[in-house]
């Protein structure tokens, strides 16, 4: 399945479209449509197959589809370097929107937070 089937935002599309990425994992294809629902999803997946667009680009899409003031998510992750490696892809996938985040662990300097946190 193309990324297109799964009516996610146009800047979505755009931002996976300049990453190479046109057809869904096995994961993405099964997970997206469920998120987008608004359904809780336990899933199991190999490492490498996409997880993390499975539940990012369904949170991202509803992101795009409301006022900015109104949303925020919050993503909790056991460590540091998770938090990093979503935090990229996140800011990749949603380059063409207005989204933006912060990564926030454990051992940060607060000034850095409240630096990045102004943005």
């Amino acid at each position: 399945m193309i990324f297109r089937d799964l009516n996610l935002d146009e800047r979505l599309l755009e931002g996976l479209s300049s990453m190479g990425f046109e057809q869904a994992t096995p994961i993405q294809e099964q997970a997206i449509p469920i998120i987008l629902e608004g359904k809780d999803l336990i899933a199991s997946a190999q490492t490498g197959t996409g997880k993390t667009a499975a539940f990012l680009l369904p949170i991202l899409h509803q992101l795009t589809q409301q006022p900015r003031e109104e949303i925020s998510t919050l993503i909790l992750v056991p460590t540091r370097e998770l938090a990093m490696q979503i935090d990229e892809q996140l800011e990749a996938f949603a380059y063409f929107t207005e989204v933006s985040s912060i990564p926030i662990y454990g051992g940060q300097n607060k000034d850095s937070f409240e630096q990045e946190k102004k943005l």
